[in-house]
């Protein structure tokens, strides 16, 4: 296993993992720029850029982009988050270069009208139905709730009126801007000539234009707050937390997982115990997301309407015990043995380890290893856990609950 890197003069950089005894390759461009990267007037943009990088470019229509990657046998897709839009395949290794030109050139897409105004509607559409379907929401509506008018707050889809007042201009201003090289990482992961990719990289890159524009990173402010949105036609009612957490540069981001698992994994932690396992609730979970220059803890809790406020208040004593007496020693073992087993697991095929070594790099500008991250698990002590618990406390939360019940008792 060897690390790699380039920068093209253009600041196009381009990093692999090459495993010369790997079967497939995995390769992705992590373009720098998410939801929190936009304005209110154009929110929901870089997710409807990613879905126009699939309608064609100047030398291929959509059917030739989709067409292609299944000639190749790829297994490929998109996605866009907060902070970055992600672009990537896995392909047998002889496809490298075609993969990479075709994903290069998609990232140039042509944004002609007629496409921006027919994938506007599908836009709409998804965003209606994200509001009439389980969760309704809510985990956007509580994000708005915890980080109010910092950026992470802003909705990846965007609204109805931000989607459907924007203009394929803006949407061309916010390529250029927000696509350009110094923003962008070419990430690769498995059997990978790495020459080779840079030299195509070089090929197909070289003519993106620089355009100097960061991200101005501020701290998000700890804000509490409950809230009760009625939906009758909702048969269950939905909630969830956010609470600070340690931040994607921040050394406790990995006490924090730990934590997470113990209190919040979908299987042995203490929410399943106390209200999967009596079947007090269909699904309670506590996860941590790490970002630029914050993170959080979010609790997800689906059940029927007569126990959600009990069932609230039952987190709300769980999480307060943890708080003042820690986690168990046994506890944190088995806790590091999921994690574990879980960062082997993934990074045993090109393409798990892809969406490391590609975030790793966008975000920390450094290379970790399995081995790494696997010696940064083990590390962990029962005082590690204690200091985030003292540094981000999981109660008071922001809280939002949707579903039926017109009112819920606050914990």
């Amino acid at each position: 296993m060897e690390f790699r890197k380039a920068v093209l003069d253009n600041g196009l950089e381009i990093v692999a993992e090459c495993n010369p005894e790997g079967h497939s390759a995995a390769l992705g461009f992590f373009v720098n720029t998410g939801a929190r990267d936009e304005t209110d007037a154009i929110s929901g943009v870089s997710h409807f850029l990613e879905h126009m990088a699939f309608k064609g470019t100047a030398r291929r229509t959509a059917d030739d982009v989709n067409r292609q990657f299944d000639e190749m046998g790829a297994q490929y897709n998109a996605f866009t988050s907060e902070e970055n839009t992600v672009f990537f395949a896995a392909v047998l290794p002889e496809q490298q270069r075609r993969v990479v030109e075709l994903l290069a050139d998609i990232l140039r897409p042509a944004l002609r009208k007629e496409d921006f105004d027919l994938e506007k509607q599908v836009i709409l559409e998804e965003i209606h139905m994200y509001e009439d379907q389980p969760p309704f929401g809510a985990d956007e509506k509580c994000r708005a709730a915890h980080y109010g008018p910092h950026p992470l707050g802003r909705s990846v889809l965007g609204t109805l009126a931000s989607v459907g007042g924007l203009s394929v201009e803006a949407m061309r201003a916010y390529l250029h801007r927000r696509y350009s090289p110094g923003n962008v990482i070419l990430a690769a992961a498995g059997r990978i000539d790495f020459d080779v990719l840079v030299a195509d990289a070089e090929r197909c890159c070289r003519d993106w234009e620089q355009v100097h524009n960061g991200r101005t990173v501020t701290p998000p402010a700890r804000r509490h707050d409950f809230r009760v949105i009625h939906k009758p036609t909702a048969t269950q009612q939905y909630a969830v937390q956010l609470a600070a957490g340690p931040a994607a540069a921040d050394a406790d981001r990995y006490p924090a997982k730990i934590l997470a698992t113990v209190l919040g994994d979908e299987t042995g932690s203490r929410l399943y115990w106390e209200l999967i396992d009596p079947g007090l609730a269909e699904q309670a979970t506590l996860g941590h997301y790490e970002y630029e220059g914050g993170g959080q803890f979010m609790t997800y809790l689906t059940c029927d309407p007569e126990r959600a406020a009990d069932n609230l208040q039952r987190i709300d004593e769980l999480y307060r015990l943890v708080q003042a007496q820690g986690i168990t020693a046994a506890e944190l073992t088995q806790a590091k043995n999921k994690v574990m087993s879980r960062i082997v697991l993934s990074g045993e095929r090109p393409r798990g380890r892809l969406f490391s070594v590609g975030s790793d790099w966008v975000q920390r500008r450094e290379h970790r290893s399995v081995r790494d991250d696997l010696d940064a698990v083990s590390a962990i002590a029962l005082e590690h856990i204690a200091a985030v618990l003292r540094k981000y406390p999981l109660v008071p939360s922001a809280t939002v609950t949707i579903g039926p019940l017109a009112e819920v008792k606050q914990p």
